[in-house]
């Protein structure tokens, strides 16, 4: 019998957290690998996050920042 290695290929995937069971079903099932990347984001990549989802507060003046902050 001739052995041929297999080429593999490497695939990331955003997916919800509800359907990673079912992932992980279909992964064992198929007898492929999961390997999970649990980097967190960084404050700057937070920061960018919350310009695009526009919860970013903008003041005129520092004095007007003040006041809201009831200083």
């Amino acid at each position: 019998m001739e052995l041929t290695t297999t080429q593999l290929d490497t695939i990331t995937l955003e997916i919800p957290k509800a359907d990673v069971s079912f992932l992980e079903a279909l992964v064992n099932r198929l007898g492929w690998k999961i390997k999970r990347d649990r980097r967190s984001m960084s404050n700057y990549e937070k920061a960018l996050n919350d310009v695009e989802c526009g919860c970013v507060n903008e003041y005129d003046t520092p004095e007007d920042l003040f006041n809201k902050l009831g200083i």
